[in-house]
C-alpha cells in the first residue's frame, strides 16, 4: 500500500496513551475515576431530547442533508451569537453548521494552506490543529506558552510571512487562560497584513468563573480573514450529537461549504433540529456553569491540600495544576494508583511539562470522591 508518510509518521494521539494507562490500571484491579477527558456527563436538556425524538419520528430519513445546513439552524446560531456577543451575522453567508468543532478545525489546514506553508499555534494545546496540519504535509510553528505571560501567545513570536493559519484557543485548553480583546485585535490585524487566517477555537466560551466572560473573534471590527469555531459538545453537554458551527469571513465559509459537498460531513437533519432547540435555550447552560463552578472549587481545594496548585486562568472545564518538583509523569502514576486518572501536561505538547490537566466533567458524586482521594495525604511530597 502507498501510505501518506505525514500521517504514518505523526505522533499518536496523546489521549490514546491515557486510555492505555486506564486499561492497565483496571487490569490491576484499580477502580478508576476518570479525570482525563473533557466529556460532559450532565443529562441532556429534556427539550433537546424531545426535539430529537420528534425529528426521528417525523422525518423521512431518506434525504441527504443540505451542505449549508438547515436555514432555521443557521438563524438559531446567528441569534445566539447576537445575544451572547452582541454581533449581527448574515446566517446565509457567515454561519455554517458543522459536525462538531473538530470537523472544520481538521479541515482548515487542508483547504487554506499550500506546500511549504506553516501553521502557527501555541503549546500546550488541544492536539487536532497540529495533527491535521502535519497530516496535510505542512510545517508547524509551536510557540511555547508560559505561566509568566499568563499562558497567552506573543504575536512577535509568530513566523509572519510563512504562516497560513494562526490558531488561538479562547479560553485556552488546557490552561483556562482568556485572551483579551486587544490581543485578538492585534493578531487579526497582523494576519490580514501577512495574508494569514486567524482561527479561534471558542469551544469553552461559556465556562468562566471569575471576571468578565470571554469575548469572541466575531466581535472584532474587521472580521475579514477571521473564523471562529464553537459547538454544543461543551456548552450544552451534547458531545454525542456532534453538532457545532464555524462563523466569520464569508469567503472562508464559502470555500469550506464548497469542499464539504465532496465529503458529506453535514450533521444529520434530526441532529440539526435538536440543535436549534439547544442554541435557543440558555437556562441549561447557566445551570451547568454553576455546577462546574462548585466542582472547580471543591477539586481545587483538594489539590491545594495535596500540594498541587491551580496555576491556570479563570475559564474552561479543567484545572491546570503545577507539580512542585516538576515530575508530572511520576505524579500521574501516583494519582492513578490512588484511582485518579489525569493527563500529564507534557502529553499536550511543549510547555506542559511539570503540570497536570484535571477534568471537572465527572458527576458530582464521583468528583466528590475524587476530591477525597486527592486530598488524602500529600502525594506531592510522596
Amino acid at each position: 500500500m502507498r501510505l501518506n508518510p505525514a500521517v504514518e509518521e505523526a505522533a499518536g494521539n496523546p489521549f490514546l496513551r491515557v486510555a492505555e494507562a486506564r486499561r492497565a490500571a483496571q487490569a490491576r484491579g484499580i477502580e478508576v475515576i476518570d479525570l482525563s477527558l473533557g466529556q460532559p456527563t450532565d443529562p441532556a436538556p429534556p427539550a433537546v431530547r424531545e426535539a430529537l425524538a420528534r425529528a426521528a419520528a417525523t422525518l423521512s430519513l431518506c434525504e441527504y442533508p443540505a451542505t449549508v445546513g438547515l436555514p432555521e439552524l443557521r438563524e438559531a446560531i446567528a441569534a445566539w451569537i447576537a445575544r451572547r456577543f452582541g454581533v449581527t451575522l448574515d446566517p446565509d453567508r457567515e454561519v455554517l453548521p458543522t459536525l462538531g468543532a473538530k470537523e472544520p478545525i481538521a479541515l482548515l489546514a487542508r483547504l487554506f494552506a499550500r506546500p511549504g506553508d506553516t501553521i502557527a499555534l501555541a503549546c500546550p494545546a488541544y492536539p487536532i490543529p497540529e495533527r491535521s496540519a502535519r497530516a496535510a504535509g505542512l510545517a508547524v510553528a509551536a510557540q511555547v506558552l508560559r505561566a509568566a505571560t499568563l499562558w497567552l501567545p506573543d504575536p512577535d513570536a509568530i513566523p509572519w510571512g510563512r504562516a497560513a493559519i494562526v490558531w488561538v484557543t479562547n479560553p485556552h485548553n488546557p490552561t483556562g487562560a482568556i485572551a483579551p480583546p486587544a490581543l485578538l485585535e492585534e493578531l487579526a490585524q497582523r494576519c490580514r497584513s501577512s495574508g494569514a487566517i486567524l482561527a479561534v477555537d471558542e469551544t469553552y466560551s461559556e465556562f468562566w468563573f471569575d471576571g468578565e466572560p470571554p469575548t469572541s473573534g466575531l466581535e472584532l471590527g474587521d472580521r475579514s480573514g477571521v473564523v471562529v469555531f464553537n459547538s454544543l459538545s461543551k456548552r450544552s453537554g451534547l458531545a454525542g450529537l456532534r453538532s457545532g458551527f464555524m462563523a466569520g469571513d464569508p469567503e472562508i465559509i464559502s470555500r469550506v461549504r464548497r469542499h464539504r459537498s465532496d465529503i458529506g460531513t453535514t450533521p444529520p437533519v434530526l441532529v440539526q433540529r435538536a440543535s436549534i432547540v439547544a442554541w435557543s435555550e440558555e437556562e441549561h447552560v447557566v445551570a451547568a456553569r454553576e455546577r462546574y463552578a462548585a466542582k472547580r472549587a471543591l477539586l481545587a481545594a483538594a489539590a491545594r491540600r495535596a500540594g498541587l496548585e491551580h496555576v491556570g486562568g479563570p475559564a474552561g472545564i479543567f484545572l491546570w495544576l503545577r507539580v512542585p518538583d516538576g515530575d508530572a509523569e511520576r505524579m500521574f502514576e501516583l494519582l492513578l494508583e490512588r484511582s485518579l486518572l489525569v493527563v500529564p501536561g507534557s502529553y499536550l505538547g511543549p510547555g506542559g511539562e511539570g503540570h497536570l490537566r484535571v477534568s471537572l466533567t465527572p458527576p458530582r458524586e464521583r468528583l466528590t470522591r475524587a476530591a477525597e482521594l486527592l486530598g488524602a495525604g500529600t502525594p506531592a511530597a510522596a
